[in-house]
């Protein structure tokens, strides 16, 4: 697990969008499949994207997908596919056939089905399971990331491609990447900011496999947590030495 530290969730944003264009330079004849996830922490990131990075970016190479998207419609304001279309993707020449797109608005058990057989069809497999190119992630102050929060650790060992989960608190459906098509990815990279995170972040790097984005980061393969200051907070001197 690499740590990269920096001094503020603009400058973590920043940097990590030019890590994911070196990756994608370091191909350059390669289409990357790169599934992203939602929240509130990636919306910036995606504004200095389109505002920032637009020309430097292969556009043409990429096909998005999401790691996990709430059960609401496109427009709805917690749909996951509508904040990136808003913020990135509909200011990007990125090719509208290159995007797809979870319904949230279908029903969840059905399109759960349905998106997992377009990722097995649009994604090459390796050992049975997709292998994205680029996983994107988040971790919430619970522990959870791709919506698979603490008490459904189940979910990451699950036989298919995306399940239906609910957020433990509002209830609220979600479809999520389950455990092994994301340890299956060539890059996993984790981007989490503020110092509301701080205590999970320390939980990811010095604990056993004490919930889902635990047990992410210490299983999957080429894991990078790109962080801030405040996220960092309690493991500040492990990641310097960890950086350099």
């Amino acid at each position: 697990m690499k740590l990269e530290v920096f001094p503020s969730s603009i400058e973590t944003s920043r940097e990590l969008i030019l890590r994911l264009v070196e990756i994608m330079k370091e191909e350059p004849g390669k289409v990357f499949n790169i599934a992203v996830s939602g929240g509130n922490t990636p919306a910036l990131m995606f504004d200095l994207w389109a505002n920032e990075y637009m020309d430097i970016t292969p556009w043409n190479r990429m096909h998005i997908y999401w790691v996990d998207e709430r059960c609401v419609p496109p427009d709805d304001s917690d749909s996951n596919y509508g904040m990136m279309r808003n913020l990135l993707l509909g200011l990007t020449p990125i090719p509208y056939e290159n995007v797809f797109r979870i319904r949230g608005e279908a029903k969840p058990a059905k399109e759960a089905l349905r998106y997992s057989e377009l990722v097995r069809q649009q994604v090459p497999l390796k050992q049975g399971w997709p292998e994205f190119d680029i996983i994107l992630l988040g971790a919430g102050d619970d522990g959870h990331t791709s919506s698979i929060f603490p008490g459904q650790e189940n979910l990451l060992t699950s036989s298919s491609i995306y399940v239906v989960s609910t957020h433990p608190r509002n209830g609220q459906k979600r479809i999520a990447m389950t455990g092994y098509p994301i340890l299956n990815a060539r890059h996993v990279i984790f981007l989490i900011t503020g110092k509301s995170k701080a205590d999970i972040v320390e939980e990811i790097c010095n604990s056993g496999d004490t919930g889902p984005a635990a047990y992410i980061a210490h299983h999957a393969q080429n894991v990078e947590l790109f962080m801030d200051k405040g996220a960092a907070l309690y493991i500040e001197d492990q990641s310097k030495k960890d950086v350099n």
